[in-house]
């Protein structure tokens, strides 16, 4: 099923990049495997996936020392506490939501501990659930720009999520806020700041998240099926 259901998302992806004008390999398939089994997990690595995407700093861990190869690389997708950065810091390949101060100099100083250099993203938060988390808007540009001052945290784009809608296409203005946010920030050239990824776009919104620009598409449920939820 996960190896049919991976053709099923590349082919969803190869044809929005037809339709767009894009090309298929500057969108990185991110596999979200928050609750899936490492037997799923070990399935979407046989069909070629190698970037996987977590929530919690424990699952995360326990995943890790399970999948015993090197070419995979796990993302960090949840909201992270501060307290938590210390369990991640020497493994995680990208921190998809970072969007406060506080967390920002807290991973600059497990960096430090671990000798790394650690990719981050900025959230933003571009709808008006409360239920999410982010950065507002309008206070993106001021928290990227002290981000810049850590040495050891490396600010590569934002990420963002759409709202909870039945239509893809209602998560549009969400994409495009977070493109002019983007736009902005590379116009202002702050030093040491990459604006390389934008990572949206889930299972239900993928294509319109490719049209408007996304460079991560984390899906979950398109690969693994739907998540059991907990009695």
């Amino acid at each position: 099923m996960v190896t049919e259901n991976v053709e099923i998302v590349r082919k969803r992806i190869r044809e929005v990049c037809s339709r767009c004008g894009r090309k298929p390999e500057d969108v990185l398939l991110l596999c979200v495997s928050k609750t899936f089994g490492i037997d799923r997990i070990r399935d979407a690595v046989d069909a070629g996936l190698l970037d996987f995407g977590e929530n919690y700093a424990q699952e995360f861990l326990e995943k890790r020392s399970q999948i015993n190869d090197d070419r995979v690389r796990w993302h960090f997708i949840g909201h992270l506490q501060s307290n938590k950065v210390k369990y991640i810091a020497e493994h995680v390949h990208l921190i998809h939501s970072v969007d406060n101060e506080r967390l920002a100099e807290e991973i600059q100083k497990r960096a430090e501990k671990t000798g790394r250099a650690l990719d981050v993203l900025v959230e933003v938060h571009t709808t008006d659930e409360a239920t999410k988390y982010g950065v507002s808007p309008e206070r993106t540009m001021d928290l990227v720009k002290r981000i810049s001052g850590l040495d050891r945290v490396r600010v590569q784009g934002l990420m963002t999520m759409g709202p909870f809608s039945e239509d893809p296409d209602d998560s549009r203005p969400s994409f495009q806020q977070l493109v002019g946010l983007r736009d902005r920030i590379l116009a202002e050239g702050i030093e040491h700041v990459s604006m390389r990824h934008l990572s949206m776009g889930m299972s239900h919104d993928l294509e319109v998240a490719i049209e408007e620009g996304s460079t991560i598409v984390r899906v979950g449920t398109a690969v693994f099926g739907e998540r059991v939820k907990a009695v």
